[in-house]
């Protein structure tokens, strides 16, 4: 298991990675900030350096996702998929496909994120299944990891100033 600050990932069997991060909020608002426009727009930025230029969500089973990032040199990277099952507040399975400028990943894989509360913390444990074993170990070896902990602290970050800002009752947009 490696760790990148609070976050915690594991390559699992031969096709998984399973990503765990705990965070100082309700359940009710890290879903929120991971499902509405608005608040990815403002935590769900790549790599540092980039900026999201797309966020289209439309969340329902059968509801389709894209999101488009930009580094500061106009490179862009999207990511598109598919909702096959919400449960507001706890868990939201998806697929995804990566695109690099003019470079596809090869195949999709499945994101299963799950929220479970506990004392007023959520702890987050996103599981990814890739097509291959080769996939997989690719997405390890690409860095992946400082991306996701930098969007990770975003969020943490988004989500304490929300809760002083709304005094814990929603995440505001400001």
């Amino acid at each position: 298991m490696e760790c990148s600050g609070n976050l915690k990932i594991a390559a699992v069997g031969d096709r998984e990675i399973v990503m765990t991060r705990v965070f100082d909020a309700p359940r009710h608002l890290v879903y929120s900030a991971m499902t509405q426009p608005e608040l990815l727009k403002r935590w769900l930025l790549g790599p540092p350096g980039w900026s999201m230029v797309t966020c289209e969500v439309d969340l329902k089973v059968g509801g389709k996702f894209r999101y488009v990032w930009r580094a500061a040199d106009g490179m862009e990277m999207a990511m598109s998929g598919v909702y096959r099952e919400i449960v507001p507040n706890q868990r939201v399975v998806n697929t995804q496909r990566f695109d690099f400028g003019c470079e596809s990943q090869s195949g999709e894989q499945v994101g299963t994120d799950v929220l479970v509360e506990e004392e007023g913390r959520t702890t987050l444990t996103c599981t990814l299944v890739y097509p291959s074993k080769e996939a997989r170990d690719a997405t390890l070896a690409s860095g992946m990891s400082k991306g996701v902990a930098a969007n990770y602290d975003r969020l943490a970050e988004l989500l304490a100033t929300s809760q002083t800002a709304a005094g814990n009752r929603s995440v505001r947009t400001a």
